[in-house]
């Protein structure tokens, strides 16, 4: 079954209310997706990993995605697109301050992204989620420039940055990705642009089934 963003907020909100927090699946979601770079690739150790994440909590996923990795012998990079004080959700907060108290995780500002990306051999795009709409703006539209340039394999998580999930339209600029992880259940638009998408593959991040009544 193919879910609408409405609904899936709306399950997670259910989900949150049951008290299978938010910060409980981004956990889930983060470690889902590292977890299929780690499969990808049988050694991380020597791989050159740049992470983008935006302020919101597509942004936070990549954060959890990060700290595992790191957890695999790998040292990636996390390029936040914006000002660590202007990071939106306490979740993804959270995840942010783990992040700034490991030395095995690199942390730059959008500013020195050009010259990061030429050598990424794996890019992770954790920039802007499922509400996106309208024009994107900087940095957020050089980022997909930059990501799009990259021969790096490109892994979007949950949607790639720029699609509109509940139509699969691109109304700007979208980064264009290898493998699309998104969570749950696919997002309804998705499966129309596999041009962007690349290969989705749906994880499961552990909200209850109870969260899905009167929604779908």
């Amino acid at each position: 079954m193919e879910i609408t963003v409405k609904q899936m907020m709306q399950i997670e909100e259910n989900g949150h209310q049951m008290g299978f927090f938010r910060k409980l699946m981004m956990e889930n979601a983060g470690a889902a997706t590292a977890r299929h770079i780690v499969e990808h690739y049988s050694d991380l150790t020597s791989k050159k990993v740049t992470v983008f994440a935006g302020l919101g909590n597509n942004g936070g996923d990549a954060f959890v995605v990060a700290r595992h990795l790191a957890g695999f012998g790998c040292r990636p990079t996390v390029i936040l697109l914006g000002h660590p004080d202007r990071i939106k959700t306490e979740e993804a907060k959270s995840n942010w301050k783990i992040l700034e108290k490991m030395n095995s995780v690199n942390l730059v500002l959008a500013s020195d992204a050009a010259e990061i990306v030429n050598d990424a051999e794996i890019i992770v795009d954790g920039i802007l989620g499922t509400g996106i709409s309208g024009s994107i703006r900087e940095p957020y539209s050089s980022a997909i420039s930059l990501i799009n340039q990259s021969h790096a394999f490109k892994l979007a998580v949950d949607i790639p940055t720029g699609l509109d999930p509940d139509t699969g339209l691109v109304n700007d600029k979208c980064v264009k990705a290898d493998v699309t992880i998104t969570f749950h259940k696919m997002k309804i638009g998705m499966p129309k642009n596999l041009d962007m998408c690349g290969k989705i593959i749906v994880e499961k991040i552990g909200i209850p089934p109870e969260a899905e009544i009167d929604v779908l």
